[in-house]
């Protein structure tokens, strides 16, 4: 342990600081999952961040220091299934998968993300996987049930399968022995650091953005699309990962590009620490002091028996978007509009849990209705109705929800929005996607942008609270 910190010590000695950089090129359209308005709605999200312009090529030092290190020379990991994608992806998405005493999940890891993503998604992500055990009957026996199950998938080069031989891994007898873990644990984890290296550096030249998740996990409706946006969203914020989930090496995004520093890095001090501790220490390294997490998770472990030794790991996140979620809760708040609203419509049936609406005869373009909260809270989930229940009538044709958040004291309104989507048939209802556990919402703002002479209705406008 002392040695790796007298290594990490030197390797941040030689980091320029200030860290910060920018992505310069996205030659890949993140945002091909939403319309041309919720396009131009990133875009204006964009121009509102404050962006700061400087540069620096934070990780020549470090790269510098390992271009000439000596274990990827001797890797030869190779495909076992399918056949590398012919163009370039927005995302690759990798699994490491060893053999289990009590049985594989990998197969209905596989199933859950292929089902969770629509015939456009699946377009723009690769998955490689990488069976990392070296009992050929075991290789054997996957390789016949992927292929069997999910033909389709291999065909189109949507799914490869690689394996990495022993001859290529770093020694894995004598190993340092940290945090009190036995020798059969302290090998295991510094073979699954190495098993996740292989992986990573094979798909190095497959997209612009490179996510980790393990074998064992269900995926979210949707998550190609969730991610996609927030990557618009941060498109030009420094990060080094985005994480879509709490638990260990589940749900963590990379840029392509830093893949090679990363697995250098793995195989520099696989024997120190769990993966999971040292992507902490990586991230450090390149000042990204704090992990960048979204809610709700869009991966959640699904397994009960962990890959080592079929020890119990029944480890959940409380955070996955599947979870229940229960009836919304909307706290004390008043409503506020530019509607021309008269005595007989009641503004705050807008807001209430019960069977009451909002009606208005007209709606002009631009035009609001925003719920101010008492007390700012952090939401997770919005959703908002308009219409009549029984016919097509009174929607919101063209409208949009926006969070506001405030820093200034304001006491009828916020001083900075963020769109949280687009009204589809007159109906919002969206998980809120946060960076950080905690922030707070103090408004909640439904814009008309396109006249509605005929009325409108507002049936509820509700939030799920923390």
């Amino acid at each position: 342990m002392r040695d790796f910190l007298w290594k990490l010590t030197i390797i941040a000695t030689a980091v320029v600081l200030p860290i910060f950089y920018f992505i310069d090129e996205n030659p890949f359209d993140t945002a091909s999952f939403l319309s041309l308005k919720e396009k131009e709605m990133v875009a204006w999200q964009r121009a509102r961040m404050q962006i700061n312009p400087g540069r620096t090529n934070h990780m020549k030092t470090f790269k510098d220091m390992q271009k000439n290190s000596e274990p990827l020379k001797n890797v030869n990991s190779h495909i076992l299934l399918g056949a590398s994608p012919t163009e370039k992806k927005l995302l690759t998405i990798g699994i490491s998968s060893v053999q289990r005493p009590q049985g594989s999940y990998l197969l209905d890891t596989l199933r859950s993300l292929f089902f969770a993503s629509s015939l456009s998604e699946q377009k723009y992500f690769t998955v490689l996987v990488h069976l990392a055990d070296p009992d050929p009957n075991w290789l054997d026996q996957m390789i016949s049930n992927i292929s069997t199950l999910f033909q389709p998938y291999v065909q189109a080069r949507q799914l490869v399968v690689i394996n990495t031989p022993l001859k290529s891994y770093l020694p894995l007898k004598n190993l340092k022995k940290n945090f009190n873990d036995t020798p059969t644990h302290v090998t295991f984890r510094s073979k699954q650091n190495m098993d996740y290296a292989f992986l990573m550096n094979f798909a190095t030249n497959y997209s612009d953005y490179f996510l980790m998740i393990e074998d064992d996990v269900k995926c979210a409706p949707g998550f190609v699309s969730q991610i996609a946006t927030i990557l618009s969203a941060w498109e030009r914020k420094a990060w080094v990962t985005l994480e879509f989930s709490r638990l260990g090496f589940i749900g963590k995004l990379f840029h392509a590009r830093d893949l090679p520093c990363f697995v250098r890095f793995l195989l520099l001090f696989y024997q120190e620490m769990p993966c999971d501790y040292l992507l902490s220490h990586f991230r450090d390294l390149l000042m990204q002091k704090k992990p960048i997490q979204f809610f709700p998770s869009l991966f959640q472990h699904m397994g009960n028996y962990s890959s080592f030794e079929g020890q119990l790991n029944s480890l959940t996140d409380k955070e996955f978007e599947g979870n229940n979620i229960g009836p919304p809760g909307n706290p004390a708040a008043t409503i506020h509009t530019s509607l021309n609203v008269t005595n007989a419509s009641v503004l705050m049936n807008a807001y209430s849990l019960d069977k009451n609406f909002f009606y208005i005869k007209e709606a002009k373009a631009g035009s609001h209705l925003t719920v101010v909260l008492d007390i700012p809270a952090t939401v997770f989930r919005v959703q908002v109705l308009t219409g009549s229940e029984l016919k097509e009538e009174n929607q919101v044709k063209e409208g949009q929800v926006e969070l506001g958040y405030d820093s200034t004291n304001r006491i009828n309104d916020c001083d900075d929005y963020i769109l949280l989507g687009l009204l589809v048939n007159g109906i919002l209802d969206k998980q809120v996607l946060s960076e950080e556990s905690g922030k707070k919402v103090k408004c909640v703002r439904l814009l008309v942008t396109a006249a509605l002479p005929s009325g409108l209705i507002v049936r509820h406008i509700n939030l799920w609270i923390k």
